[in-house]
């Protein structure tokens, strides 16, 4: 007897269900049914995948959702028992049932969710047609009924539904004979209650009854997973007794076991054949829906192109080349045009690909002239014709029309091209790149296969700011209903899955933690899975096996539920437009959208497959460096009163800019800015954009072997060699080194005669990674050598290079355009330094790492980074005219922007505060109120008008007992003030607006110290900026400490080595083991990072009493392997000192070098005053240089033993007086 699964979760019931829709299909067939269904919970997310598995398998899929159904409306968001809403499993009986499956979920989530997605009866008669219902589980209507004693009711239902769909309608029983007490009673029972009813309701209305079992997981010993994951959605413990929990009994249960559980009534089983054999075979894909783009009526519409041309002009135009050849046979060329959508469809793409083409011929004449190059020319009729008979101008019609907005409209940046684009001319013409592929010699190679069945694929970046509004403008232009976001599906992966269960399983925290920790980033040549790890990592293994039952539970249960889908999401830059109402396809959900609040529409099916229902994808992506270049345009505006053009091309020869990048100054810069990318820069000495192109693309794995070869081949200290002498011709320009997938394609047709399509998808399977079809196309491209008498070694070498490709390559057309980019920034950084560094500082403010790193950059660059200040600061980093970078006020924590720009505005509209007395006099009180004044003083943007200590700014004056602090006062006569001279101006008596209020005295209190001033200034701003704490100990640092703190995180770098660092202490955690025995950790920073140590043992006791916060230490140890795991490294401390402790009486000598003709009275004087300053207990010696007499004189001060403090340190520092300490 054959038997179907008609009410089967995947893990798609996110956190409901445990079963993979691979593992539901692959069990089915296994079993030898012949069709399988799939009903989540509430939602279609699985659904594509699971009709492409089911396609991909030869077995029957059959399409459906387990609905809730609102008891009162879809729209009731109120009342509670429309909270939840009762089950219903739905199933599309043909095409025309699958769209309308779509509407019932689109609207469930759009219009329904109120906990969860919610329908109607009202909505079901809207949307019935080619559908079949059955009546559910416990949770359905009829069950329902039946359990509330209200059998008159549940048969009225069950008509209700019959007289909606016919014999269309099932009524569902299921026997879940659970072990434990609980469940059987509440479960079992009922369902035991609720069949019998059924079986005579059934008999009574004519309705036929199905077996079904509410499959949640795969197997049987899936159950205990299952049961954890119901815990992880609950939010409950796998040991509270009251939480929710399932029968065990709900896995997919082969024919044989439902046979068995049924054999009493075996028409229960049998009928489920009548709903296989009544399910429609139907397609889910689609060609491409392209939307409709408003064609202006000059140029032509529709009906008169009908009237103007005849089907035989358009076969004609679409199915010969360019050049009006024939190249297909009358039958393919019937095939093409059907597949364009047929003559209808021909009509309106000639119109869209004609209006293309005017615009592509102006855009020509702007690039090239009026007098078209003819191999230009030549060009774009190719590519122009090719976009015509692949049915795609209206594709780039939309592209252009939203850039040419972002630019004209908007005011947005946009990239000058991503990806394949690139090497479109057309689309150089159109303004949708900037640079033109001719001069670049990037390829059409979208277009190379003629056969491509997928649209091109035109990625597009805008500035950070503005993205979103280029895309509410094409929401706008193209209709709500029709623009969508694309899901995305979060899963479990290793850590996480051991995360969960132990939460819920109640093991350790620490336990956990060490569990994520052992699992390691990645395996050798092994994909990360925890089976994986697991036979990688002993600990791990030993986890398996140990004598725990929550640790081995823990880990046996993580590894079946790694893997499942936990969440959803929204894929960050894919975007649909659709030509219809994007429902008429496929199902929506909704997401809130960040910038606005407000509820957006996203795809029930995740990108990879969206295509193939004819949506057309596009991604809008948001690249922070447009961004940077942006601001960094404004503030030479600003500065320099100059409006660059940074996409002019024509600077793309500037010597300062190619000089920067050869001395590797290239910190901030858009993807050259790595350590090693500088090496080899300096190497390199590029003097050419196509320098930069070819570095680009060589700067990842796998090609990056090759660049010590191409560096040596451009200076002529290794020959140029090919190892095939026909290679030549396409690797000429790259010395012999296969850099771009471009050459990869031209030289696979070359050697090995593939054709353009192979060569397409060679390049794709690059692109993406897939290395499972490289592996396939391996032989046939040996062969295809071989049989044009190419050696088979060299061939198999050749191709190894290549598969290098595969793990991360980019074709030149997007090495060109990023390169570009990240021209536009060494261009802006070698001519307005400060400019660009304080719109780089600006992007960067929540990164303190990186903003650590561009503070050190402008450092090295002679460019002062100077606090916030009242009169200078904008709301941003900006820079002033003497080429400093003046912090934002905006920066500066709980300081909002309506604040800051009251006070710019009052600012740029009166002039400077001359005080601190004018700007409380001046400010607008409603805008800026008393955080706002308090944090701005924290940070020090007072100081240039204050002309005391920022702390007396929170002092109360002595002399006065009521405790009110001075900023306080000052806001008090501020707002008096302001009230008075108000009252002054409207008196009928005038007087010209005096006002005389006595200003609040300057309390009588201690100023902070350096180090609370300091703390409260990071604590604004997010790091130290007028002074460090370990300025006093800087010298120490420099001379001594080799490594910084942040190295620590590498230490296969530094192993074998001892070392030395040196931070203030800023956390401290002492602790107990479980064994009893102390040990603690602590947090030491420095001036670039910080690092966590941990101390064990007698390390703690000897080294415990210099943990405490705020202390200075100097920390000397070794990196070893561990003693009990030799395949990782520590960093064993071997000794601590406090740094005022060494500064004081471990440094024994400072030697300060001065040349001869530096020795001046002046000199004389200041550092005479500078050591008496500086007492201590270091000998202080002088060594008097003559270099053209070749003599020193070395002196020392028998009387005079200094400190190094921070006051003689920097005086020699800013004197630029060399010195060295021992």
């Amino acid at each position: 007897m054959a038997f179907t699964h008609f009410h089967v979760h995947s893990q798609y019931s996110i956190l409901d269900g445990a079963a993979s829709v691979p593992g539901l299909v692959e069990k089915a067939i296994a079993d030898g049914m012949k069709a399988i269904s799939l009903t989540d919970h509430g939602n279609m997310f699985g659904i594509k995948l699971f009709y492409d598995t089911c396609r991909k398998k030869g077995i029957k899929p059959i399409l459906g959702v387990e609905a809730y159904v609102a008891r009162v409306s879809l729209y009731n968001k109120e009342k509670p028992v429309d909270r939840s809403g009762e089950h219903l499993i739905i199933l599309a009986k043909n095409l025309k049932g699958y769209l309308n499956l779509i509407k019932l979920c689109s609207v469930a989530f759009v219009d329904g969710y109120y906990y969860r997605p919610r329908i109607d009866k009202a909505l079901l008669e809207k949307h019935h047609e080619g559908l079949i219902i059955s009546s559910a589980c416990l949770g359905g209507e009829i069950c329902q009924k039946i359990m509330a004693g209200d059998i008159e009711g549940a048969e009225a239902a069950a008509l209700w539904y019959k007289n909606l769909v016919g014999e269309d309608y099932y009524l569902e029983v299921m026997r879940h004979p659970a072990e434990a007490a609980k469940e059987r009673a509440e479960v079992y029972d009922n369902q035991v209650r609720c069949n019998s009813e059924i079986l005579r309701m059934g008999e009574k209305l004519g309705i036929k009854v199905i077996a079904t079992n509410d499959v949640h997981f795969l197997n049987a010993e899936d159950a205990e997973a299952h049961d954890l994951l119901i815990c992880l959605n609950t939010r409950k413990d796998l040991d509270d007794p009251n939480r929710m929990r399932y029968t065990r009994q709900e896995w997919f249960k082969t024919t044989a076991e439902m046979e068995e559980l049924f054999k009493d009534i075996p028409q229960v089983i049998e009928n489920t054949q009548e709903i296989v054999d009544k399910v429609e075979d139907y397609k889910l894909d689609s060609d491409p829906l392209m939307p409709v783009f408003p064609i202006p009526p000059e140029i032509g519409t529709e009906e008169e192109y009908r009237k103007k041309y005849t089907e035989e002009d358009l076969f004609n135009e679409f199915t010969r080349n360019e050049k009006g050849e024939v190249v297909m046979s009358e039958e393919d060329a019937q095939k093409k045009v059907k597949k364009l959508g047929g003559y209808d469809r021909l009509y309106r793409i000639k119109l869209e690909a004609d209006y293309l083409k005017e615009l592509a011929m102006k855009g020509a004449v702007r690039r090239y002239g009026e007098n078209i190059p003819p191999d230009i020319m030549e060009r774009l009729i190719f590519e122009l014709h090719i976009m015509k008979t692949m049915g795609f101008p209206g594709y780039f019609l939309i592209v252009q029309d939203f850039i040419r907005a972002a630019r004209e409209e908007l005011d947005v940046s946009v990239g000058p091209g991503r990806g394949s684009a690139a090497g479109s001319a057309v689309a150089y013409c159109l303004g949708i790149t900037q640079i033109d592929p001719i001069a670049y010699d990037l390829l059409f190679e979208r277009f190379l296969n003629p056969d491509r069945i997928s649209l091109p694929d035109i990625d597009v970046d805008f500035d950070d700011d503005g993205r979103g509004r280029v895309l509410n403008w094409v929401t706008q232009k193209y209709g709500k209903e029709k623009v969508a976001h694309i899901i995305t599906y979060g899963t479990m992966a290793t850590k996480l899955a051991i995360k969960d269960v132990a939460r819920v399983q109640k093991l350790m925290l620490s336990e956990s933690d060490r569990l994520c920790k052992l699992v390691p980033d990645k395996i050798p040549d092994k994909k990360l899975n925890l089976q994986n790890a697991i036979d990688y990592v002993p600990e791990l293994k030993a986890a398996e096996q140990s004598d725990n039952p929550v640790l081995r539970d823990t880990i046996r249960y993580a590894k079946m539920l790694e893997g499942n889908v936990r969440n959803t999401g929204v894929h960050a830059c894919g975007t649909i437009i659709c030509r219809d109402d994007i429902t008429d396809w496929v199902p929506v959900s909704t997401a809130d959208d960040k910038e606005t609040g407000e509820k957006m529409l996203v795809t029930q099916y995740e990108g990879s497959v969206i295509e193939d229902t004819g949506l057309i994808k596009m991604d809008f992506l948001g690249l922070k460096t447009l961004s940077i270049i942006k601001d960094a345009v404004e503030n030479i505006r600003l500065t320099k009163g100059v409006k660059i053009d940074i996409d002019d091309f024509t600077i793309i020869n500037d010597p300062a800019t190619y000089r920067l990048y050869g001395e590797g100054r290239t910190v901030g810069t858009f993807q050259f800015e790595s350590a090693g990318m500088q090496k080899y820069l300096r190497e390199l000495q590029p003097s050419t954009f196509e320098d930069l192109i070819a570095m680009n693309a060589l700067y990842r794995p796998g090609p990056m072997e090759y660049i010590p070869n191409f560096i040596a081949r451009k200076h002529g200290q290794e020959p140029v060699t090919y190892e095939i002498a026909d290679m030549e011709e396409y690797l000429n320009d790259t010395y012999g080194i296969t850099v771009y997938q471009e050459q990869v394609m031209l030289l696979s047709q070359k050697l090995a005669g593939f054709t353009g399509g192979e060569a397409d998808t060679l390049r794709k399977a690059m692109g993406k990674k897939k290395r499972d079809v490289l592996d396939k196309m391996k032989p046939k491209f040996i062969e295809g050598c071989k049989q044009r008498g190419h050696d088979e070694k060299i061939c198999d070498k050749i191709w190894g290079d290549w598969e290098a490709f595969a793990s991360y390559a980019f074709n030149k057309s997007h090495s060109t355009c990023y390169a570009y980019v990240a021209y536009q920034t060494g261009y802006l950084k070698a001519h307005y330094p400060s400019e660009f560094m304080a719109a780089l500082l600006s992007r960067n403010l929540a990164d303190i790492k990186q903003l650590t790193l561009y503070m050190n950059e402008c450092k090295r660059m002679g460019i002062r980074v100077l606090g916030p200040d009242i009169n200078e600061s904008m709301r941003t980093f900006s820079s002033n005219k003497a080429g400093d970078v003046r912090f934002g006020l905006g920066a500066v924590k709980g300081v909002g922007e309506a604040a800051v720009e009251s006070i710019i505005a009052e600012r740029n509209a009166n002039g400077r505060f001359k005080d601190i007395y004018d700007l409380m006099e001046r400010v607008n009180f409603s805008a800026v109120n008393r955080k706002c004044f308090e944090n701005l003083a924290y940070a020090g943007g007072f100081d240039s008008i204050s002309g005391f200590h920022r702390g007396k700014f929170f002092g109360a004056d002595a002399r006065d007992n009521t405790g009110v602090t001075f900023i306080e006062q000052l806001m008090r006569y501020g707002q008096r003030f302001q009230a008075e001279k108000n009252n002054a101006q409207q008196s009928l008596f005038g007087g010209g607006g005096h006002v005389d209020i006595q200003r609040p005295v300057l309390p009588a209190c201690a100023d902070w110290s350096q180090l609370e001033t300091l703390a409260k200034e990071r604590e604004m701003i997010g790091l130290y900026l007028s002074a460090h704490p370990l300025d006093d100990y800087k010298i120490i640092i420099n001379h001594m400490c080799k490594t910084q703190l942040t190295e620590l995180e590498n230490l296969e770098a530094l192993k074998g080595q001892e070392i030395a660092v040196a931070g203030m202490v800023v956390s401290v955690q002492n602790l107990i083991t479980k064994t009893g025995k102390p040990w603690g950790k602590f947090v030491l920073e420095d001036y670039n990072g910080t690092h966590e140590f941990a101390l064990f043992s007698k390390d703690y006791e000897n080294f415990r009493k210099y943990l405490f916060s705020d202390y200075f230490l100097f920390v000397r140890g070794r990196v070893q392997p561990k003693p009990y795991n030799d395949k990782e490294l520590e960093f064993k401390i071997i000794s601590m000192v406090q740094l005022s402790e060494m500064r004081d009486t471990m440094i024994k000598e400072m030697n300060v070098l001065l040349p001869v003709e530096d020795v001046t009275p002046t000199l004389v004087r200041e550092l005479t005053e500078k050591v008496k300053e500086a007492k201590g207990e270091t000998l202080f010696r002088i060594s008097v240089i003559d270099r053209e007499a070749h003599v020193s004189l070395s002196l020392f001060s028998k009387s005079h033993k200094v400190s190094l403090t921070q006051s003689l340190v920097s005086y020699l520092d800013d004197n630029e007086i060399k010195y060295s300490i021992a």
